[in-house]
């Protein structure tokens, strides 16, 4: 079979882009391609193979971040890759893919995080506690979720507007709704008896609406915060209603 000259050229045009890509430093991808919102120091390696000492992505500060490019998803106006990355405990494995705009797309999230790290994010000084993250889909604009398809699982949490105290496990399951991100929230082991749904919405407001009720392990001052919500069913649930915007 005879090669033909345009298939020459088209062999040494990938070759040279493939070359390119492999060889381009780290640190002029970063300049060029990553928004504000992802900070990097320590930068080893080039675009398709690198590291960095120190991450920090809208708020959550990462080491020893590494990943290896996908380099087609650039003719999507994607710059996508899989990292791993270790927080100031545990681990976080995933696929990132960062739009021109801005916009961050994760898949195959599995993570284990120090609650702690998100207390800035969250606007919560002195949250502690451990997360276990699995998302097959987790996508955010401009710091809002807006698609997410995932679990998320807490353990000796400790939330300080309600106890200085760890107040045991609740685990959450999101899901896409129209124009959404909703989330189903039920207690695991914790302090209280809880279920409920949180809502955050496209225009960046969020509404938690469950009932809570009082378990074995419930303390006496958790009893009278309790009451605070309103009197009880029958069955002991008090209505709870937490309302804002991100």
């Amino acid at each position: 079979m005879t090669v033909t000259r345009k298939a020459l050229i088209a062999t040494g045009l990938l070759a040279f882009v493939a070359a390119f890509v492999a060889m381009f430093p780290a640190r002029v991808a970063y300049d060029w391609f990553v928004p504000p919102a992802v900070q990097l120091s320590g930068l080893e390696g080039s675009i398709w193979s690198g590291s960095a000492a120190e991450a920090s992505v809208a708020g959550l500060y990462l080491r020893d971040l590494n990943w290896r490019l996908r380099p087609l998803r650039l003719l999507t106006g994607q710059l996508a890759a899989s990292v791993e990355a270790s927080p100031s405990s545990g681990f976080l494995e995933a696929d990132v893919a960062i739009g021109f705009g801005g916009n961050i797309a994760l898949a195959n999230v599995n993570a284990s995080l120090p609650l702690s790290a998100f207390a800035t994010v969250a606007r919560v000084p002195g949250l502690a506690g451990n997360a276990s993250i699995q998302f097959r889909e987790l996508e955010v604009r401009d710091g809002l979720p807006v698609v997410a398809d995932g679990t998320l699982a807490v353990a000796d949490l400790v939330a300080p507007m309600v106890d200085a105290s760890p107040i045991g496990g609740y685990r959450a399951e999101f899901f896409t709704d129209d124009d959404a991100v909703v989330a189903s929230v039920e207690d695991v082991n914790g302090v209280f008896d809880l279920a409920g749904s949180l809502t955050v919405s496209s225009d960046r407001n969020y509404q938690f609406v469950g009932k809570v009720a009082a378990t074995d392990k419930t303390s006496e001052k958790l009893r009278k915060q309790l009451r605070f919500l309103g009197s009880a069913n029958e069955r002991g649930q008090h209505d709870i209603r937490l309302e804002g915007q991100l």
